[in-house]
């Protein structure tokens, strides 16, 4: 699949992966400044913001695209950057295709399965009328009735956009995301990647726990590990300065 995307800066390549309901514009301050160092490639992933709709929806593909991209490019190598679901889709390449990566940064996820633990987010958001809103803050009193947090829910909201018949719509494929949910929640597997990996947890997120610890060294070996103070599961957004010094320090070593 042909990817959304957009590319800042010059230098040697980094290539960062968004989560779950997200889109590369999620990451505008850290593209700003890593801009500063690195030519920043930015993508929507698959069924997410402006990229394209598939009925596949598990990691493999997702790899598979990130590769498509580079060959496009004309890539051999490049930083890979991943958070959450971009996270697990970035270690699947890695493992995959270990050959394309310089290193490898996974943000607040692990290697292993998780339980589905989205519902109350696809309920909130099956329940926006898209064809009765007039505006983002009518969108935002629907999903709030099942969506208590509004960092979430403004998250979530990004995904809104007006047609040419200037009708909300998702940018996103709600339809697959919640169709395809099992594979999302999957393990990424393969060989063991060798490289120089580095895995950033927030303090204060439940989705990298030191159960997982075993299962991150079986694949990836040459592995470092930060905790960020305060932070949750969108360290990036939550704590940006402190983020983006991590992810210098270990890119520019």
């Amino acid at each position: 699949m042909k990817l959304f995307h957009q590319v800042y800066g010059e230098g040697e390549p980094l290539i960062i992966m968004h989560g779950l309901f997200g889109t590369y514009e999620n990451w505008g301050t850290q593209i700003k400044a890593l801009a500063e160092h690195f030519q920043v490639i930015a993508v929507d992933m698959r069924n997410h913001g402006r990229s394209d709709h598939d009925s596949v929806m598990d990691y493999p593909a997702m790899a598979a695209d990130i590769v498509e991209l580079m060959d496009d490019l004309g890539l051999e190598s490049a930083n890979i950057l991943g958070h959450s679901m971009g996270g697990k889709a970035a270690m699947q390449l890695a493992l995959n295709h270990p050959e394309r990566l310089r290193k490898l940064i996974v943000v607040d996820i692990a290697p292993v399965e998780y339980k589905p633990h989205h519902d109350d987010v696809f309920t909130g958001l099956y329940a926006v009328q898209l064809d009765q809103l007039k505006s983002r803050g009518d969108a935002d009193k629907q999903l709030a009735a099942h969506v208590d947090e509004l960092g979430v829910r403004a998250f979530l909201l990004k995904n809104l956009y007006r047609d040419e018949n200037k009708q909300f719509r998702w940018r996103m494929n709600l339809d697959v995301l919640r169709d395809e949910y099992v594979h999302i929640g999957a393990a990424p597997s393969g060989t063991p990647f060798q490289g120089t990996t580095l895995f950033i947890k927030g303090e204060n997120s439940h989705y990298l726990l030191p159960e997982h610890r075993d299962q991150v060294l079986t694949l990836f070996p040459n592995t470092s590990y930060k905790l960020m103070q305060g932070a949750g599961h969108w360290p990036h957004a939550e704590k940006p300065s402190i983020f983006g010094k991590i992810v210098l320090g270990f890119l520019l070593d």
